[in-house]
């Protein structure tokens, strides 16, 4: 581990030898500085990890150098240290920033103790930064594979509204196309970044879970609420929350979103008092709202609330151009997480898949690439690994003979099952996913034709 360098500024020479022997002993680089002069000129020259700063010095205060510090080289903790026990300075120092407050005459051992807090106090907010930077970075609307006319569109209406201070977004396409990416694109490019990203899929719990989820709750607001809960809009204070599926959420839920929505306050679930925040709030769905809401079972004062910035996104098959690029991109992917060298995709297979329909959109796309590299013998993938993983779908594109008339079909799926096994070494369970079908459905298979 790198020495961390810890600057002493304070117009008493025998302070500034006594901490400096003391820290030094800790394994520290020690600078001193006499006044704010000379400090200032410390830190233009190399920038510390800690200073200790005296409040008062001969040319100006310590609450002042600390003002500026602020501003120049924010993430530095701050010590500030004084021989008046005072509180107006303590709230003062705390209040510009200070990492802590130190009475002198000072116990050099606390101040150890005390310096390494800070610096790991440091350390640790470097690491956070770090691990932000590098989530966000997969999320940069250059990563977002896709040239098309159609996707060019979609980013450059996802960059717009990603800068702008809009507080709710709507996403709508077919399942698969990405709307999960398209929001944490829109909150890792945005001024929020830097503040959680929460999601929740609206369907996956009933209404009164989701409630709690997104709302929390009170103490005693129902058997096993043990303590309070914040929810997820409260966790994500000053960032994203991303609601999918919400077209399946109940009337009385929709009810409660549209309140949240219009002034960003609620109630948790048992609670009297209102809670306010500041959140985005990106929902998505995959169905047809306005079909709903004339149908009665969306709220027409919730969609339009929803839609003030709606953002759909392309089906695959309407951008084909893009698969070539999709398939390159997963096989990067893929040949790093399986520690695989596929080079790429047959002229015959590129074909086929061009010509398929895709219901899936770039999620099938995505597990057909998977399924393909799990198994896949050489270092390209062709015709036959996506026959035999996306089955029928495949050979239904065009590009393959099907069954002629007559021809049994139960020998047929015999054959499949059999072609699976033998790629995978009589392995069940990978010769299922390699069908994609179940365990179970294999197994039944297995047994129904004795193989």
């Amino acid at each position: 581990m790198a020495q961390s360098r810890i600057l002493v500024v304070d117009d008493e020479a025998l302070i500034r030898w006594s901490l400096s022997e003391r820290l030094s002993e800790e394994g520290h680089l020690v600078a001193a500085a006499e006044d704010g002069a000379a400090a200032v000129k410390s830190v233009e020259l190399e920038p510390p990890d800690l200073i200790l700063l005296d409040y008062r010095l001969p040319d100006t205060t310590g609450i002042e150098l600390l003002r500026q510090f602020r501003q120049s080289i924010p993430d530095v903790p701050v010590i500030l240290m004084t021989g008046h026990s005072s509180v107006e300075h303590a709230v003062s120092a705390m209040r510009e920033g200070a990492f802590h407050y130190a009475v002198k005459p000072l116990n050099l051992e606390e101040i150890a103790v005390l310096a390494e807090k800070a610096l790991e106090s440091r350390r640790l907010r470097t690491e956070i930064k770090a691990l932000r930077q590098s989530s966000s970075a997969p999320y940069a609307f250059e990563q977002i594979v896709g040239e098309s006319t159609p996707m060019q569109r979609v980013k450059r209406l996802m960059r717009k509204i990603a800068m702008t201070q809009a507080s709710t977004i709507l996403l709508t396409g077919e399942s698969g196309t990405g709307k999960d990416l398209a929001a944490k694109a829109i909150h890792y490019n945005s001024d929020r970044k830097d503040r959680p990203f929460m999601n929740i899929t609206c369907s996956a719990l009933q209404e009164t879970l989701l409630e709690s989820e997104l709302f929390g709750h009170e103490r005693g607001a129902f058997t096993d609420a043990k303590r309070q809960k914040k929810g997820l809009l409260e966790q994500a204070q000053g960032g994203t929350v991303f609601l999918d599926e919400i077209g399946e959420t109940t009337p009385g839920m929709q009810s409660k979103l549209l309140r949240f929505l219009e002034d960003k306050t609620f109630k948790r679930v048992g609670g009297a008092t209102d809670v306010k925040v500041d959140v985005r709030v990106i929902a998505a769905t995959n169905r047809d709202l306005p079909a709903d809401v004339r149908a009665g079972q969306f709220r027409q004062d919730l969609y339009y609330r929803l839609t003030v910035l709606p953002i759909e996104l392309p089906p695959l098959r309407d951008r084909v151009g893009d698969v070539p690029r999709l398939l390159q991109f997963f096989i990067a992917r893929f040949n790093e997480e399986f520690r695989k060298r596929i080079v790429g995709v047959t002229a015959d297979a590129m074909a086929a898949l061009g010509e398929y329909g895709w219901p899936g959109n770039v999620r099938e796309l995505r597990n057909a690439v998977e399924r393909a590299m799990l198994l896949a013998d050489g270092d390209e993938l062709g015709v036959d690994d996506f026959m035999m993983l996306l089955g029928a779908p495949v050979l239904e594109a065009g590009r393959f003979e099907l069954p002629a008339a007559g021809i049994d079909l139960e020998q047929v799926e015999q054959d499949f099952v059999r072609q699976a096994l033998e790629r995978t070494g009589g392995n069940r369970t990978k010769a299922a996913k390699l069908l994609a079908i179940s365990r179970d459905q294999m197994r039944y298979r297995v047994e129904k034709f004795g193989l």
